[in-house]
């Protein structure tokens, strides 16, 4: 830093780590070598922008903040003022027993102020606005979906503890409109009529924003900047339309995955390990990755298997030794290895043909 009036941390980086709430941020900045302050302000990237402007002019400025409630829009504002701002996975922040036994805000932004200056942390990718809005309209139709699917769930539990069986024939087997007049129609008590109403009126009002929900996606996926890349992803069979929109904007990119590896981390189909001496524990599958894309997938690779003759082939060889709930994650790995060549190489699938 220059002698005088005038400061200037050209040359100098300065770190900071933030633990972001709604009401309050608490504040770590650091230099290369030391603590400088830690402090809390208001919720503001522009407040932190000007004090950082003001306190250490000229410096090179590196932010981080935890992913949560409030999504990508502070990291946005950081970098559009020309800072270098991350945001990281909580559970990739390195931490102790002591830390946890002592945790507070002020723990926490300064362990990731620290972390930061040691080039420790890797941020997770942030989509552009388009992506995050368009990936929004098929997250809010797979809410719906379970939303009508708990309706469903409440009035059959509710008819089972009645004792009130369900008629076996077809017209009351999936929902339909007949199956909704039989249980408006049932002879009940007053208190009994009324309860089942609104579980009745939930479900009615469910199953109208599935619809409606639906149509915006059937809109958004003929949109120009989707309709042909869906069509690509929808030769693969088993992949319907939905699957290959939540696939086309969850992802973004292809290229932002090195290989089938990284792309299978981030979507959870790789095995949870305990290992300790000369003993090696496998748990099942790791908990952490993108649930609605590894269920949307393994629910893809049952039809798969019954579509698509290699993949028939390739699960049955699977059960000769193992059980099918662990031969179908196998060929989940090979449905996303052809999802992940026709998505990087934009070009159709083509069947009976290994990739």
């Amino acid at each position: 830093m220059k002698q005088g009036t005038q400061l200037d941390f050209s040359g100098q980086t300065i770190f900071v780590g933030m633990d972001v709430h709604k009401r309050s941020w608490k504040v770590c900045i650091r230099s290369e070598h030391m603590e400088l302050k830690t402090f809390s302000q208001e919720p503001s990237a522009k407040l932190l922008i000007n004090h950082l402007k003001h306190n250490y002019p000229s410096a090179t400025y590196k932010v981080v903040y935890e992913a949560g409630f409030c999504g990508f829009g502070y990291q946005r504002e950081f970098s559009e003022a020309g800072i270098n701002c991350i945001i990281v996975h909580p559970a990739d922040v390195p931490t102790t027993d002591k830390e946890k036994q002592r945790k507070s805000d002020t723990v926490d932004c300064r362990k990731l102020g620290n972390t930061l200056s040691k080039g420790d942390l890797t941020g997770i990718f942030v989509p552009s606005v388009e992506q995050q809005d368009d990936r929004g309209i098929i997250r809010v139709y797979l809410q719906m979906v379970k939303d009508r699917t708990r309706f469903k769930n409440r009035i059959k539990g509710w008819l089972n503890f009645q004792g009130i069986t369900i008629p076996g024939d077809d017209d009351y087997k999936y929902w339909s409109n007949n199956f909704t007049k039989w249980l408006k129609a049932l002879s009940l008590t007053p208190s009994a009529r009324v309860n089942l109403d609104i579980l009745i009126q939930g479900y009615e009002q469910a199953r109208a924003m599935v619809l409606t929900a639906t149509r915006q996606v059937r809109v958004l996926s003929r949109q120009e900047r989707y309709k042909k890349k869906i069509e690509l992803i929808r030769t693969i069979p088993g992949i319907g339309e939905i699957a290959a929109l939540l696939f086309k904007t969850e992802i973004g990119d292809m290229n932002r995955f090195k290989d089938l590896d990284q792309l299978c981390d981030y979507l959870g189909l790789v095995p949870k390990i305990h290992g300790s001496g000369d003993k090696e524990t496998v748990l099942g599958l790791t908990h952490r990755g993108h649930h609605q894309l590894r269920e949307t997938l393994i629910e893809a690779s049952w039809v798969a298997i019954r579509l698509d003759p290699v993949m028939t082939m390739f699960f049955n060889d699977c059960c000769k030794r193992m059980k099918k709930n662990k031969a179908i994650i196998k060929v989940a790995r090979k449905m996303l290895n052809r999802i992940r060549f026709v998505m990087k190489n934009q070009r159709e699938y083509v069947p009976a043909v290994l990739i």
